[in-house]
């Protein structure tokens, strides 16, 4: 008998149309945080197709960002801009609130928010 792989995240929470939604909701509250807008470009439309990328390869959809980008290398990526624990916060405020926007499954809605909020931690380069 052969074994099934298993389902990815990326093809169980909806493939490229979830994590474009996930990405636009997130940007909209960024649009017009205080604290996290001037750290972003004018235009945020790279930025979006950035992470968006990220995110679907990260959980199991193409590789295009790494096709793209290279590898991620998010702590070198992001040690230009000031991140303390109040700039992860806001950030992963806004990731929370597009997250659970989404209406994922319990479970599922847990994985990713967990690892949201370790990446979040994980980019701090800066004292509060």
């Amino acid at each position: 008998m052969t074994r099934q792989p298993e389902e990815s995240a990326y093809d169980r929470w909806g493939g490229e149309p979830f994590f474009t939604a996930l990405i636009e909701r997130f940007y909209a509250g960024v649009a017009v945080d205080p604290l996290l807008r001037p750290m972003y470009p004018d235009d945020l439309t790279e930025s979006k197709a950035h992470l968006a990328l990220f995110l679907m390869q990260y959980w199991g959809g193409p590789r295009h960002y790494s096709d793209q980008r290279g590898h991620p290398r998010l702590r070198m990526r992001h040690a230009p801009f000031v991140i303390g624990p109040a700039q992860a916060d806001a950030w992963l405020r806004h990731m929370t609130d597009a997250v659970r926007a989404a209406g994922m499954a319990a479970d599922d809605e847990q994985e990713l928010l967990d690892y949201l909020t370790m990446a979040a931690g994980n980019l701090i380069n800066a004292p509060g």
